[in-house]
Parts: C-alpha cells; structure tokens; sequence
C-alpha cells in the first residue's frame, strides 16, 4: 500500500530524486526522464479521458493504472543483487490485453486510405496527442535499454509500442469509427 501524507519532501532540491530500489539519480538521467515521460502519457490519457464515451473511457482507465505499474518497472532497475522485495514488473498478458482492446475498436473501422492528420472530435484530438507522448516515451525506453548498465524488459517496451497503436486506433474510434478523421492531402497546400 502507498502511502503519502507528506508530499515535499526536499530531498530533490539538488536536483537527483530515488527510484524505488533507494539509489539516487540526477533528475536529468535518462531512466528519471524515460519514466517522467510515461507519467506525461498517463496525464494526456486522463485529458482523453474527459472526452471519452464509456467503453472507450473503461478501457484507458485500465491502461492509466498499467502506466503506473510501468513506471514503478522503470522505476526500480535491475541490478546485480537481488531485491529484498519482489518488484512490479510489466508481464506479456498486460500487452496482449491492448491487442485485444485494438482489434475490438479495429472491427468496426474501415481501412485507411491516407495518413490521419491529429484532430477531429475534442476525444480523439487528445488521443493523438497522448499518442505522440508515448511514442516519446518508446523511443526514450528503447534509448535506456541500449545503454550499458542498465536493464529495461522487452515488456516495458512491447507495451509502450502496443499503446500508441491503441491509441491511435481509439482516435479513429472516437471519431466516430473513422467518419470524422481528418485525412493528408499530400501537397495540398502548394
């Protein structure tokens, strides 16, 4: 259980903050910003959210507690000794869960015939936005996983790639099955 009744706590006036397993890292670090990053997808979700009819809102309420899970992952590096705890751990069913969840939404869309531009109803407009933050965020936990020394699961980063296609796949739901999308015109502008 979390439990938080003071929320300052000055430790992080330096500029370093502790991830889980206690040790200290500069709030510049790249793991701190790969999972600051999932906290930023996790807000634009929640904006998404307030647009959003019920089943689709069910199914982001479901992914906002995953990202907690995934950051508490980040947040807790493995290392060459074992924790005297077992720690949270993104697991394959969770990313299977979004497959899922995409080929339900998916059904009922036609095919596309053009790139979307990000927009459309209020919903999917912040579906695409939480969209690119997560693909931030993939690209930031695939960074982190390719540095020496440090561990990021294969997971953390199916689930971060799963997620930006869900939620690209809930804009074109929430644009009503893909009637309201706002498609390229390639050089129309010119």
């Amino acid at each position: 259980m979390v439990k938080l009744n003071r929320i300052y706590t000055r430790t992080g006036d330096k500029g370093t903050t502790a991830l889980a397993d206690g040790q200290r890292r500069s709030k510049a670090d790249l793991r701190v910003e790969t999972y600051g990053t999932v906290d930023e997808t996790n807000a634009a979700i929640g904006l998404a959210r307030l647009h959003a009819e019920p089943d689709l809102d069910a199914m982001l309420g479901r992914i906002q507690n995953d990202l907690f899970d995934l950051g508490a992952d980040l947040a807790t590096p493995a290392g060459p000794e074992p924790l005297p705890y077992e720690p949270l751990r993104i697991v394959a069913s969770q990313v299977t869960r979004l497959e899922t969840d995409i080929d339900a939404l998916n059904a009922a869309i036609p095919p596309l015939r053009s790139f979307v531009l990000p927009g459309g109803s209020p919903a999917a407009a912040a579906l695409h936005l939480a969209r690119t933050v997560c693909r931030r965020a993939e690209r930031l936990a695939v960074q982190l996983s390719a540095t020496e020394g440090e561990v990021v699961s294969a997971e953390v980063v199916q689930y971060l790639n799963r997620l930006s296609d869900f939620l690209f796949v809930a804009s074109r739901a929430a644009n009503g099955n893909g009637a309201a999308d706002v498609l390229w015109v390639p050089g129309q502008n010119r």
